[in-house]
């Protein structure tokens, strides 16, 4: 060490010393920036001179400020963030020369300082920073650390909004583990009703920074302890303002409600089911709705989606598949319960659909394994948003057969489902005829488009299925011979399901165009290519001449394969 890095070395260290000493810092150590300065300087010099001698002369001063500063933190003025970040550094860096365990440390930090100090944007940049610098240390030697806290990170971006967006980008993949790869889904989906129960917060109770949110789950704990044994024990609901509640703002929210409580915890405590037919959500959805969005809420509907991006990047090259066939229902369940902002439901609804395709075409097992949830979503088509989700769940059991060809029973249920959905639209589509007349609304008018789009899928799924499961083709045959019977309102629908079932006749070309897409070698087979090695067993009869321009008869002029297939690929996009 240089003549000069000694003095500066005396001075730093008798800095701390008497920081120690003096009753006005004592107490509240952040309150002298120059302890910064000089815990920062002690820790370059120990790095630069790589002196364990050096650490072991360092270590006991900076220990006593660490703890000195936890200490203060209810009584502190200043922000101990920063402080307690640069000893959090040294830590990391001789942990193991000073056989310093950080765990207890870090965790210390989140619980009582982050918790308070969170909503600073300088402490939520350096807490960022300090974790990408230590992100590979971090995963490897302490990796439920940020998983457990996700939830607190969670409401320091949601605050800070998207000037920090790009660096909790880098940090954000340390949140995702098996423990909380599950919790942290509805967290993300829920990121715009977080930034809003933040903002009543500050709203209601002052700045959010020095001040821990944990406060409140403390005070109310009595009450809302007994609130739950009263649900546990009677059935009754938890209510959230009384009867008079209406006479008050309409935009309150009761931060004893259990609702608000699990939106601004701080750690990850598992899965917890939030009702959204609740009050209180009602409350805080409608606050956000009829009010307009503040700067906050704008940067974290823009957020979000990226995250979910993420998220599902992540999942799908990362996470085991039992995690992912567990994450498929919530996923479901979620689809129409998001935030209603038009844009934001369209970019996240996107991403749901895009995953959930995307899952099951790396494990078509998933369909026939998740089979009791899907077949509930298939009876639900209420709304344009369930009823495009049914959409893509039927066209996803076609497709991958119901779950494969080791699924037989599995497939039979989702074809019996499949067959009920069709026949129930199939009666209301007839009915819907004699009423035409007097349906001329624009709301009419969708509702037959989409029930229509949804028939198309359903006798599109049913002959896919079918075709995977040659068991099922007299079944297939029936139902979809009840709709070219039929008088439905849409020509669609009973040319799609006339097409099919001309199709059927011809066993090798019905398997090339609706069969799966990999064979049970496992390989990719392209729609439409012709497998001949199959001609002695599947005997190739007729050709449906009708696909070619709809001509009744024989054709008039010379054709090939590849005009029928072409011709019928057309058919199947239209």
């Amino acid at each position: 060490m240089s003549e000069e890095d000694d003095r500066g070395w005396d001075f730093h260290l008798r800095t701390l010393s008497i920081s120690a000493r003096d009753s006005n810092t004592a107490n509240d150590p952040a309150s002298d920036p120059s302890l910064l300065q000089s815990v920062k300087k002690l820790h370059g010099l120990c790095k630069a001179e790589n002196s364990e001698d050096l650490v072991a002369r360092v270590y006991p001063q900076i220990n006593k400020i660490f703890q000195r500063a936890v200490a203060s933190l209810s009584q502190s003025q200043t922000s101990n963030g920063l402080l307690l970040l640069a000893i959090l550094q040294f830590y990391l860096d001789f942990g193991d020369v000073v056989l310093h365990d950080a765990d207890p440390s870090l965790r210390t930090f989140f619980r009582s300082c982050l918790s308070r100090e969170f909503a600073d944007p300088v402490v939520a940049e350096a807490m960022l920073e300090f974790l990408i610098t230590n992100k590979k240390k971090l995963l490897t030697s302490f990796p439920n650390l940020l998983p457990q806290f996700f939830p607190l990170l969670l409401k320091m971006i949601a605050w800070n909004g998207e000037r920090l967006e790009k660096l909790f980008m880098k940090a954000f993949p340390g949140l995702i583990s098996p423990g909380s790869f599950i919790p942290l889904f509805p967290y993300l989906l829920d990121l715009p009703i977080l930034a809003v129960a933040l903002e009543k917060v500050e709203k209601s109770s002052g700045p959010l920074i020095g001040s821990s949110i944990a406060s409140i789950q403390k005070n109310t704990a009595p009450k809302m302890l007994l609130a739950l044994m009263d649900e546990a024990y009677t059935g009754s609901t938890i209510e959230d303002g009384g009867g008079d509640s209406e006479s008050g703002d309409s935009s309150a929210i009761d931060v004893s409600d259990p609702i608000f409580l699990e939106l601004l915890k701080d750690e990850n405590d598992g899965i917890a089911e939030r009702p959204w037919s609740s009050p209180m959500m009602t409350t805080i959805l409608q606050a956000a709705v009829n009010s307009p969005y503040s700067d906050r809420l704008k940067s974290v509907l823009s957020m979000a989606p990226h995250l979910l991006d993420v998220y599902f990047s992540i999942a799908l090259h990362d996470v085991n598949d039992s995690l992912i066939c567990a994450l498929i229902p919530l996923l479901m369940s979620r689809y129409s319960t998001i935030f209603p902002d038009k844009i934001f439901s369209y970019e996240v609804r996107k991403r749901l659909l895009e995953f959930m395709l995307s899952s099951f075409q790396r494990s078509p097992k998933f369909i026939a394994i998740l089979k009791k949830p899907i077949m509930d979503r298939l009876g639900e088509y209420d709304s344009p948003d369930k009823t495009e989700l049914a959409l893509q769940l039927c066209w996803a059991i076609g497709e991958h057969g119901g779950g494969g060809g080791s699924h037989k029973d599995e497939a039979r249920e989702l074809f019996e489902s499949l067959e009920l959905l069709l026949y129930e639209n199939l009666s209301s589509s007839r009915l819907g005829m004699t009423q035409e007349a007097f349906l001329s609304s624009d709301k009419d008018t969708y509702r037959r488009s989409s029930q229509s789009r949804l028939l198309c899928f359903v006798v599109t799924a049913i002959a896919k299925l079918a075709t995977h499961h040659r068991e099922l083709l007299p079944r297939a045959r029936v139902a979809l011979g009840k709709v070219a019977r039929s008088r439905i309102s849409d020509i669609r629908v009973w040319r799609r399901a006339c097409d099919y079932l001309g199709l059927m006749k011809d066993p090798a070309i019905c398997s090339s165009i609706l069969g799966p897409s990999r064979s049970s070698q496992g390989t990719t087979q392209k729609i439409g290519s012709m497998n001949w090695s199959e001609g002695a067993t599947k005997m190739i009869a007729h050709i449906p001449f009708y696909i070619l321009g709809e001509q009744e008869g024989p054709p008039f002029h010379d054709f090939s394969f590849s005009d029928i297939l072409s011709r019928w690929k057309l058919k199947l996009c239209l």
